[in-house]
């Protein structure tokens, strides 16, 4: 719990206020079963109004907070086995993409993924989950393989976006992109997505072409993000709040916009209170989705893909 608590937001202060007189009142061991019961119980009821009732700014630092569940993570916590795969076969590998052939209930599957690092140290070496063109081209060597061999694939979302460096740009970064989502619309394997945390513009979209996209109930997902969008529009990052009340960035307004297929509810109110049980809830959830695309015929499969996405963003006048 301490490691949980290294950084509390501050509408969490009461919901970890009552976790920590809860964990006092259980070490000394002199309340009664009963007392604690109501306490937790009242815990519960603080946990569901505190994160139920957040604004725009609010979803984004949680889905930036750093104790949140990364992709490396889920895998741990959801595979039965996994074997990580490296290297784009051009350049190099990218840390901040992980990816590799998993055992989940079961099933053989390919996962890739953003990993932002969990110390000072890994994020630095994983640049915070900013991709490089290698990355990109790595994540879609590893889509093409899962084709080859029919294996279905499991896309995890989680970046500020693309690096967007001079060496990034000079080895391609654009096109790195726009690769992956022209040929993501072709492979012929059923692809879940799950955004976990951040879903930042163009880097996190060249994951995010699948069959189905779910997305954590305090992810982002967004084309810009907040800071970027209110420097652009107000000449100032302290608008930030504001661009993202706009930027409609969260999960119930990328529901309602149908970018999304649905959206996985959090345990404990948030998933970095309660990473066993999220990372399970999610689980559940990627695998009733793989049985469900498996149903459908592969020519069938790409044109439902196809479609879905070609019909955001359109507009009635």
């Amino acid at each position: 719990m301490e490691q949980r608590n290294a950084r509390i937001l501050g509408f969490e202060k009461p919901v970890y206020e009552l976790q920590g007189r809860i964990d006092r009142l259980k070490k000394e061991g002199k309340t009664s079963a009963g007392e604690i019961a109501g306490l937790e119980k009242r815990l519960a009821d603080i946990e569901g109004k505190v994160y139920r009732e957040l604004s725009a700014w609010e979803q984004v630092q949680l889905a930036r907070h750093p104790m949140r569940p990364t992709a490396v993570d889920y895998i741990r916590l959801m595979c039965e086995e996994f074997e990580e795969l490296h290297g784009d076969r051009i350049f190099r590998d990218d840390p901040a993409v992980v990816g590799g052939i998993a055992s989940m209930g079961g099933r053989r599957i390919m996962i890739v993924g953003h990993e932002k690092g969990r110390s000072t140290r890994e994020r630095l070496s994983r640049n915070f989950g900013m991709a490089n063109p290698e990355g990109f081209r790595k994540a879609l060597r590893l889509m093409k393989t899962a084709e080859k061999f029919r294996m279905p694939i499991l896309s995890i979302v989680d970046t500020p976006g693309a690096y967007p460096g001079v060496e990034a740009e000079e080895r391609g970064q654009p096109r790195a992109i726009a690769d992956n989502l022209q040929q993501a619309f072709d492979i012929d394997t059923p692809v879940v997505v799950v955004i976990i945390g951040e879903g930042g513009s163009g880097g996190a979209l060249a994951l995010a072409v699948g069959d189905s996209v779910l997305m954590l109930e305090h992810s982002i997902y967004s084309v810009i993000s907040p800071e970027g969008c209110a420097a652009i529009l107000w000449k100032s990052r302290e608008k930030a709040p504001d661009a993202a009340e706009a930027l409609r960035l969260t999960a119930g307004d990328c529901l309602r916009l149908k970018v999304i297929d649905r959206i996985i509810e959090e345990s404990r109110g948030a998933a970095h209170r309660d990473p066993e049980g999220i990372a399970q809830r999610v689980r559940g959830e990627v695998l009733a989705e793989l049985e469900r695309i498996e149903a459908l015929q592969a020519d069938l499969l790409l044109e439902r893909r196809r479609q879905r996405f070609s019909e955001m963003g359109a507009v009635e006048e």
